[in-house]
């Protein structure tokens, strides 16, 4: 078993990653932190070396906890939703964890597809959480 958690270097993943944490701690479960990238965003150098040092944050923020973890990045991803889904069947998890972001009223209306793709194929629990304002 394990928790899954989607990744991105934004307020939502960061809260995402540390409720996962946290439920990873209280578990005694390990972690696979999935991150994808959109195709046609190849990553300019700049962007690269951004994305190098989320990627080293994340896992020394990790070691340091003494979290056992796998960071899976996932390059020209095709739907993010089926990253996190396939990996939680891969690694036989019991938790997804994934950030939400604020929406306007009219946006409340209608879950991002992602989000709700994940709420209702998921082969286990979800916890969506939200930054803290």
């Amino acid at each position: 078993m394990g928790i899954v958690v989607g990744y991105v270097a934004n307020p939502e993943g960061r809260a995402a990653l540390e409720q996962a944490g946290a439920a990873a701690a209280r578990l005694g479960q390990p972690l696979v932190v999935v991150h994808s990238r959109r195709p046609g965003k190849e990553a300019d150098p700049q962007e690269a070396e951004q994305l190098r040092a989320a990627h080293e944050a994340v896992r020394a923020r990790l070691d340091e906890a003494g979290l056992g973890h796998e960071l899976r990045e996932v390059p020209d991803s095709e739907d993010p939703a089926e990253d996190l889904i396939e990996a939680a069947e891969s690694s036989g998890a019991g938790l997804i964890v994934i950030g939400l972001r604020r929406r306007t009223p009219v946006g409340k209306l209608i879950l991002g597809a992602s989000a709700q793709r994940i709420l209702l194929d998921a082969p286990c629990p979800v916890l969506a959480v939200k930054p803290e304002d």
